[in-house]
């Protein structure tokens, strides 16, 4: 089983790239994110590997990340999400904010990825919501900074709602009361909740 893979990106194409490795060229499938991260052919490039045996053969999957090898994983694991799906959906996504995404219960912005309608959508919402339970505690547009939990309360999803009312997205929204219950503690109100939560909005 083959887990990573270090050696001289040789050439790359749409969804693929070829690395070489002592003299071995190994294809290797990721998303286009990953792929646009890479060097040009002749530098040395690193992947994490994903290997898929089947039958008929044996397909390496890559990754910038531990993070992006772990959310490829999971999103397998939701009937519907082959591997091809799951790249294109971390072609649309980082990994941090397909997390946040799924935490938030966000099925519209899922379907910004190629090939992700609203059921499928729903479906990874729903069987990953308790598998991701973490989301960034940066800006809400960068997912920088560490990560916390969103404190799974009513009071907390009423000021996700005030917000996505007044015109922010889900996702930025969740992030948004996730920071805003962290500085606050537990047991924070709904109004103050959506105060600190406008004030992480508008930073």
């Amino acid at each position: 089983m083959i887990a990573k893979l270090k050696g001289v990106l040789d050439s790359t194409g749409d969804g693929w790239a070829i690395i070489d490795v002592n003299g071995v060229g190994y294809l290797v499938f990721a998303s286009s994110r990953t792929l646009s991260a890479l060097p040009r052919p002749g530098s040395e490039a690193e992947f994490l590997i994903d290997t898929h045996v089947r039958e008929d053969h044996i397909h390496l999957f890559g990754f910038a990340t531990e993070a992006e090898r772990g959310i490829f994983r999971h999103l397998q694991s939701v009937q519907g999400v082959g591997a091809k799906s799951a790249l294109g959906i971390l072609s649309a996504f980082a990994p941090d904010e397909l997390s946040s995404a799924i935490a938030a219960q966000d099925k519209k912005a899922l379907t910004r990825a190629s090939g992700v309608g609203p059921k499928l959508a729903a479906r990874i919402v729903t069987e990953l919501k308790d598998k991701v339970t973490v989301v960034p505690m940066g800006s809400a547009e960068s997912g920088s900074g560490p990560a916390v939990p969103i404190l799974a309360n009513g009071a907390a999803e009423d000021a996700i709602s005030a917000l996505v009312n007044l015109g922010y997205r889900r996702m930025d929204a969740h992030a948004a009361v996730a920071r805003a219950a962290a500085q606050l503690g537990e047991g924070a109100g709904l109004q103050d909740l959506i105060r600190t939560g406008l004030r992480e909005l508008t930073q």
